[in-house]
């Protein structure tokens, strides 16, 4: 191994028991493998699924059964390198693509390396995460970034890579109209990337007043559905991108969708939604779900280098990682909490 002086033997490490039961523990540095960095993790941002392993300690057939690290949305500095990695790596900062496909089946061939079946993604059980000081990942998933991104803008390059892959899937371009049912994290950055894409109008609906106003500056037309439904709204969409998750608003924001539409599901809610059968055959939509993302991170580094999306805007709390039980929790007492961030380092 190659690697920087400094390093030290064992780091700390958020750990998950069970449901709301976490704790720090002290744990080895890891050893990169061949082909493998070892990666100083500098910030780390929460997502609603680290929040839903910590309350419920499960996602559908995930459970966690043993002790587990959460935190996929990582970035930092290449400390070292394993045998056969690009020493050239050394003291740069990389965005961290959380999952590992196998590389040779019969999605990852094609490049669906979403879609594989034996994917290791971090803070899936029974793989560990990031809420730690140090990861050791394969050096092609710690993706450079550019210097005018911040160490915040490289972390949460994950959620926009959904978003990007949303965008993707339902074809965005010049000219279309864009509703966006939810707006958080995902839906604010999937509302930039829209635009970015090129539609001429973005619609995001949600119920809290602070998320609209987000939405509203990033350039969007924003509907509190509390006050109007957005039936009654007169919004025809050429694109739907679900991301609240909720079955009863997907089934009516695809009834707005005109003809020849493309819906995709991006939010991870019920297993189940009403689907309005006769309204997708009359008018021909196409509908999709979206599981993570493909070859994304070069579109979403370019997007917010070029400042055509801004990260800053949704980071709205800051904790070390002896705080991380604070920073899955914020949510449920401060109304205004959008994304939090977590800083191992600290």
């Amino acid at each position: 191994m190659t690697a920087t002086s400094g390093i030290p033997t064992t780091m700390r490490a958020a750990v998950l028991h069970g449901p709301g039961q976490l704790s720090l523990a002290e744990r080895p540095v890891p050893e990169p493998g061949p082909g493998e960095v070892l990666v100083r993790v500098e910030a780390v941002g929460t997502c609603g699924s680290d929040v839903h392993y910590y309350r419920h300690g499960r996602i559908g057939d995930f459970v966690v059964r043993e002790p587990l690290v959460l935190g996929h949305e990582a970035a930092g500095t290449v400390v070292a390198c394993g045998p056969g990695a690009d020493t050239r790596r050394m003291g740069r900062r990389v965005s961290i693509e959380p999952g590992t496909p196998c590389g040779s089946c019969g999605e990852c061939r094609p490049g669906r390396y979403n879609l594989c079946p034996d994917m290791r993604f971090l803070a899936t059980p029974p793989v560990d995460g990031a809420f730690c000081e140090y990861l050791a990942v394969r050096q092609d998933f710690a993706h450079e970034v550019p210097d005018c991104l911040t160490i915040e803008d490289a972390a949460l390059l994950e959620p926009l890579s959904v978003a990007v892959w949303a965008c993707r899937k339902a074809r965005v371009a010049p000219g279309d109209r864009v509703l966006i049912t939810g707006a958080g994290p995902i839906g604010l950055v999937t509302a930039q990337t829209a635009r970015a894409f090129g539609a001429r109008e973005v619609m995001v609906t949600d119920v809290l007043p602070h998320r609209l106003a987000l939405a509203r500056a990033a350039g969007a037309t924003a509907l509190d559905v509390s006050a109007t439904p957005l039936r009654d709204a007169g919004y025809t969409p050429t694109v739907l991108l679900e991301c609240s998750g909720v079955p009863a608003v997907s089934g009516e924001a695809i009834r707005t969708v005109g003809r020849a539409g493309r819906v995709v599901l991006v939010g991870m809610g019920g297993d189940e939604i009403p689907l309005p059968l006769s309204r997708v055959q009359n008018r021909e939509l196409e509908l999709t779900g979206t599981f993570r993302y493909a070859h994304t991170w070069p579109t979403a580094t370019a997007l917010v280098a070029s400042g055509a999306v801004r990260l800053d805007s949704l980071v709205s709390h800051g904790y070390g990682l002896a705080e991380a039980e604070s920073a899955l929790t914020v949510a449920t007492h401060d109304a205004s909490a959008v994304k939090a961030v977590i800083y191992p380092q600290r």
